[in-house]
Parts: C-alpha cells; structure tokens; sequence
C-alpha cells in the first residue's frame, strides 16, 4: 500500500451527514488522498472538501459492489462506510458483501466516527504499509475443480 492511499467513502441516507461531517473535519488529511464514494456521497463530498472524488453508481443502484470490485482489484487502501444499523437497506446483501471483501483483502475498515478517527491519526494512513493478505490459492483450486 502506497502512503497516498485510495479511500472509498460510502454512507447511507441517516449517516450522510455524519460522514459529511467527519470528512469536513478531516479534509486537510483527506486531501493527500484519492477518493471514491457512491452516487449522491461523492456529489455532497466533493462539493464540501472542494476536493476531486470518483463518484460510483449509488448503492442500490450497484455503487456498493463497484467499489467491492475494487477493493478486490486491490484499487482501494481504506474503507470508511458509515451505516445505518438501526435501518434495513434493501440492499442489505450488497452492504454485507461489500463488508465481506473488506475483511477478505485486510483492509482498514471504518463504520462508525470513532473507528474511522483511529484511522486517520494513525501514522500508518500516511505512510508505505505491507498488507499481510490470506493465502486463498488452495480455496481458489478447490472453487475451480
């Protein structure tokens, strides 16, 4: 993982504003970073950090699982989601899904303010970092034969 890491941002509708928060309050680390949201987030973040984001789908729309292909692609560092746990999504597959590949891939993953702080002030979200990832090879031929 380079130390200009590739973030993707994801909120849904109750946390938007939460995010949108957290994000202004870290712009300036923000700032060396390249971004990634879905649909309505990317439009609501780049407008607010003044700041370039590569906007996706919306989530239900398959914004979800574009950045899941990406986090498998080993096209982002961090996820920062900000769900809503006390509100079913009707694409609470894909929402779990994109949790799962972030597990999958080992990469820092941040659903709540407090989470996503721990990871923006450590030294390492600035800094070269070796991802230790699964060795999936024998799980690979397995699925294959």
């Amino acid at each position: 993982m380079k130390a200009q890491k590739r973030i993707a941002l994801v909120a849904h509708d109750h946390r938007k504003s939460d995010l949108i928060d957290w994000a202004y309050f870290n712009r300036t680390a923000l700032a060396q970073h390249e971004l990634y949201a879905t649909g309505t987030t990317g439009k609501m973040l780049e407008e607010k950090l003044d700041h370039p984001v590569t906007k996706l789908l919306s989530g239900p729309l398959g914004g979800d699982q574009q950045i899941g292909a990406l986090i498998a692609e080993g096209k982002i560092d961090v996820l920062i989601f900000f769900w809503d746990p006390m509100e079913a999504q009707p694409h609470d597959p894909d929402v779990k899904a994109l949790l799962r590949l972030a597990v999958t891939w080992n990469i820092p993953t941040a659903c709540d303010r407090a989470t996503a702080d721990f990871i923006f002030t450590s030294p390492l979200i600035v800094d070269e970092y070796a991802i230790q990832l699964e060795d999936y090879s024998q799980y690979i031929r397995r699925k294959i034969k």
